[in-house]
């Protein structure tokens, strides 16, 4: 473990697996409390933390529900500042445009960007009464390069980037605002995309030629936390294996 987030307490949403998971533990491995929320309980990555040494409680919300996440910054509050928000619930469906439920496409939206908005207010409202605070919000490469059939996902996460941008403006200089667009990454929901090796082979347009690893991101994720990301605010950095963005 390090020292670089020593006395912090951040906050990560979609911290039951995957890529909020990693960044639950990457943030604990840096010395940071890490409170581990999920629509299901995390206490996998709450035991894991512990294990290695760390701090973390886990909590159970829904993302997409003002009223969840409400009493979710009711605890928060209750314990202390906090100094951190990364918000990593995110879900995907994929259907063609012509076939897609308005429903379907309604609760993509609800969990990918109001969901975002939700925890990034929350957020902003418990660290403006200390006057500083770091809110990283997981948008996706998809969100520049789109993809067919994943009409929903795709906008959601576009949704993702441009709030991160005003956000930034609006809340600057205390509090600064950053976004992490991941390229494809080894996770749950990866499998739950049917991505086979055939799929990678044919598919998978990044010059390295391969999925990325969840430490990966959330390497990326801790530098934004840390002490050296103090410059940036309203960007979105996307480790994706070299694929073009436009």
């Amino acid at each position: 473990m390090s020292d670089e987030l020593r006395g912090q307490r951040a906050l990560v949403t979609g911290a039951a697996q995957g890529i909020g998971a990693g960044i639950a533990r990457a943030l604990a491995g840096a010395g940071a409390e890490i409170i581990a929320a999920d629509q299901r309980a995390p206490d996998d990555t709450v035991a894991a933390i512990a294990d290695a040494g760390g701090q973390a409680i886990g909590v159970t919300c829904d993302v997409s529900d003002a009223t969840s996440v409400a009493m979710l910054f009711d605890q928060i509050a209750r314990r202390g500042p906090l100094n951190v928000a990364v918000n990593a619930a995110g879900i995907l469906s994929e259907a063609p445009v012509t076939e897609m439920d308005v429903d379907e496409f309604d609760r993509i939206v609800a969990v990918n960007l109001r969901g975002a908005f939700l925890i990034a207010q929350g957020a902003a409202r418990t660290m403006q009464v200390a006057g500083t605070g770091r809110i990283i919000l997981i948008s996706s490469e998809l969100a520049y390069l789109g993809r067919a059939e994943f009409s929903a996902y795709c906008a959601s996460k576009a949704g993702v980037v441009g709030l991160t941008r005003s956000l930034a403006r609006e809340l600057a200089p205390d509090i600064l605002v950053n976004s992490v667009a991941p390229g494809p990454v080894d996770t749950p929901m990866l499998a739950l995309e049917n991505m086979s090796q055939a799929w990678i082979d044919k598919e998978l347009d990044n010059p390295l030629g391969r999925v990325g690893k969840v430490s990966e991101i959330s390497g990326v994720v801790r530098f934004l936390c840390g002490p050296e990301a103090g410059f940036f605010t309203g960007q979105t950095l996307s480790p994706n294996g070299g694929a073009v963005m436009i």
